[in-house]
């Protein structure tokens, strides 16, 4: 089963996410097999952190809990809510075959919430070169739709937005600045 966790940064925790930066890591190394995708989000000046993406396959909905919430940052506050849900790789690859690599252009964090009839649940036709991670939301038991998350290479942050999701199919469209995470 596949997660997509998301972070949020608590406003003036940047200190004490630096502090926990190498348990941060050490924590993740123990998911590296599981790793779909993971990376820092930012303000848009690319300046600030906001957030950590982990896109993971996991064996059950308990496991991801205790993956989102054991997380050091999670523990010492760094954190004010964590996004988990169950997603679908429809890519069917990690963010380590991406061909654009790591640093070709603008990347994006995209979460579609959505709300009534799923949408977007096949890729976008002829965006694979842009998509990095693709995929629906899901309830814990993947029956249900709620909504469609990606990261992707977009020019900017309004292209990253209508690109790959229908806006009249979601209740709100969150765009955040991204990057490849993981250690150097």
């Amino acid at each position: 089963m596949e997660f997509l966790c998301y972070h949020r940064d608590r406003p003036d925790s940047l200190a004490l996410r630096y502090e926990l930066l190498e348990e941060h890591w050490s924590y993740m190394d123990q998911y590296a097999k599981e790793m779909i995708a993971r990376g820092p989000t930012f303000t848009a000046d690319g300046e600030t952190l906001t957030g950590s993406v982990h896109i993971l396959d996991l064996p059950d909905p308990a496991t991801a809990r205790a993956f989102a919430f054991d997380e050091p940052g999670y523990q010492a506050g760094v954190y004010r809510d964590v996004l988990l849900r169950r997603w679908r790789n429809t890519l069917g690859r990690t963010m380590w075959d991406f061909p654009g690599g790591p640093t070709e252009g603008n990347r994006y964090l995209v979460l579609g919430l959505g709300t009534g009839e799923p949408a977007d649940l096949a890729l976008p036709p002829d965006r694979d070169d842009d998509l990095i991670a693709y995929g629906p939301l899901l309830s814990d038991d993947g029956t249900t739709w709620l909504g469609t998350a990606a990261l992707l290479r977009a020019p900017d942050p309004a292209t990253a937005r209508t690109v790959f999701l229908a806006p009249d199919r979601y209740a709100d469209i969150e765009v955040h600045d991204w990057q490849f995470g993981g250690r150097q």
